[in-house]
C-alpha cells in the first residue's frame, strides 16, 4: 500500500506550469489575460463594496457612482507609480517611451492606484456629503480581493516571480516566441516548447493567497469589533503591507532600488504598515451616518409640506381663463351690474363693491400667472 501511494505521489508534477500564452487573437482583436483579470478584480471589488456599504446604511447604487471616479483615477495612479519606479524600461537607454502608455501589457503599482483612486473616491463622496473614511471601510476587503484577482494577470504574463528554487511548488517559466517571426516575446508570444527555462519562486501566488487571507481578516474584524472611522481600511493596509514586505524581498525582477540595494517597494511597505498600525491604534468613534448617500426625491412632488410649488395643470389654466372672461363681462356691464353675487347664492351688503384699501383689482388677479393664484402646495 505504501509503495503504491509513493508511486502516485512520484507521478504527480512537483512544479506549477505557467500558461503557454497570455494573449489570444479573436480576429484583429487581442484578448489579453492581464486586462481581463484587472476588469474581473474591479467587478469583484464593486460587488463586495456595494453589499457592505448598503449593510452599513448606505444607498444602494452609490458605490457605482464612486467607482466612476475612483477606477479611472486608480488606473492612472497605478501606472504613474510603475513608471516612476521602473522608468529605465521606458526612458532609459534602449527604452521605448511610447510603451509607457501600454497599460494592457502590465505594470500597475498598487501604491499609486490606491493613492490616486482615493482622490477620485473623495471627489465622489464629497459631492454627496459622505465621509470618505466610511466608504473606505466598506471598500477595504473588496480592494484586497481585487488585488488577488489581478495577480492572476501577472501569472499569465510570466512576471513578478522570485529567485530560482527547488521547492515542490516552484513556477515553471517558458520561453515564449512570436510564432510568425520566431523572436522572443514574453508578453504576447506563445510557448512552443513546454520545457521550462527556469523554475522560480511563485511570488504572485504567495501574494494572491495572502490577499485573500487579509480580506477574510478585515471582514471578520469588522463584524467582531464594529470598525469605523477608517479603521477597517487601516487594518487592510497594515495586513497587506506586512505580507508585501516579505514577498517583495523574494522577487528578482528589475525595479528601482535604494539604500544598499533594498527595493523601494520594501521601504514603502514598511512605512505604510507602521502608519496604518498607528492609525488603527489611535482612531476612535462610532460609525458614520451614511444617510447623505441617499438620492434626493426625483419626483419633484409638492406633497408632504416641502414648500415646493406644484406643477400647473391644464385645469388650472381653464379656471384662470374662466375668471378672466367673467371679469370682462362684469366690466362691460358697467353701472347696470347687479350688486348681488350669484356665485355664492346670497346677497351681500352694498359696500362689497367698494374694494378694500390695498386690495388687488379682479382684472389684475385674473391676469396674474397661475402660480401666483394658487401658491405653493
Amino acid at each position: 500500500m505504501t509503495d503504491s501511494v509513493s508511486a502516485v505521489l512520484a507521478s504527480l508534477p512537483l512544479t506549477i506550469p505557467s500558461p503557454p500564452q497570455g494573449v489570444w487573437q479573436l480576429g484583429p482583436i487581442p484578448l489579453r489575460a492581464y486586462a481581463l483579470c484587472i476588469i474581473a478584480g474591479i467587478v469583484v471589488a464593486v460587488w463586495l463594496t456595494e453589499r457592505r456599504f448598503a449593510a452599513r446604511g448606505g444607498a444602494p447604487g452609490f458605490v457605482i457612482d464612486v467607482a466612476v471616479w475612483a477606477v479611472p483615477f486608480g488606473l492612472v495612479g497605478g501606472r504613474l507609480y510603475h513608471l516612476a519606479t521602473d522608468w529605465r524600461t521606458y526612458f532609459g537607454p534602449g527604452g521605448d517611451p511610447v510603451a509607457a502608455l501600454y497599460v494592457w501589457n502590465g505594470g500597475l503599482g498598487i501604491w499609486g492606484a490606491i493613492a490616486l483612486g482615493a482622490i477620485g473616491a473623495w471627489i465622489a463622496c464629497r459631492r454627496r456629503g459622505v465621509p470618505l473614511t466610511a466608504f473606505a471601510d466598506a471598500a477595504a476587503p473588496g480592494i484586497v480581493l481585487a488585488q488577488a484577482v489581478g495577480r492572476l494577470g501577472n501569472y499569465f504574463n510570466q512576471e513578478l516571480y522570485g529567485a530560482p528554487t527547488t521547492l515542490p511548488w516552484g513556477l515553471e517559466i517558458y520561453r515564449r516566441i512570436d510564432p510568425g517571426t520566431g523572436a522572443v516575446d514574453n508578453l504576447t508570444g506563445v510557448a512552443v516548447d513546454r520545457t521550462p527555462v527556469e523554475i522560480v519562486q511563485p511570488t504572485f501566488l504567495y501574494e494572491l493567497i495572502w490577499n485573500v487571507a487579509v480580506a477574510v481578516l478585515v471582514i471578520w474584524a469588522d463584524r467582531r469589533f464594529t470598525l469605523s472611522r477608517g479603521r477597517a481600511f487601516a487594518l487592510y493596509v497594515a495586513g497587506y503591507t506586512l505580507g508585501r514586505f516579505w514577498i517583495e524581498m523574494l522577487r528578482t525582477d528589475p525595479a528601482l532600488t535604494r539604500v544598499e540595494g533594498v527595493r523601494v517597494n520594501v521601504i514603502v511597505a514598511a512605512v505604510l504598515c507602521l502608519a496604518a498600525l498607528l492609525y488603527l491604534a489611535l482612531a476612535r468613534g462610532p460609525r458614520e451616518d451614511l444617510s447623505a448617500s441617499m438620492d434626493p426625491d426625483p419626483t419633484g412632488s409638492s406633497g408632504g409640506g416641502t414648500g415646493k410649488p406644484g406643477l400647473v395643470t391644464p385645469r388650472d389654466d381653464e379656471n384662470d381663463d374662466a375668471r378672466a372672461a367673467r371679469a370682462a363681462r362684469d366690466e362691460a356691464a358697467g353701472p347696470d351690474r347687479d350688486d348681488t353675487d350669484t356665485h355664492h347664492g346670497a346677497s351681500e351688503p352694498s359696500g362689497v363693491d367698494a374694494e378694500p384699501e390695498g386690495a388687488q383689482p379682479e382684472e389684475e388677479a385674473a391676469a396674474a400667472p397661475p402660480s401666483s393664484a394658487h401658491g405653493s402646495a
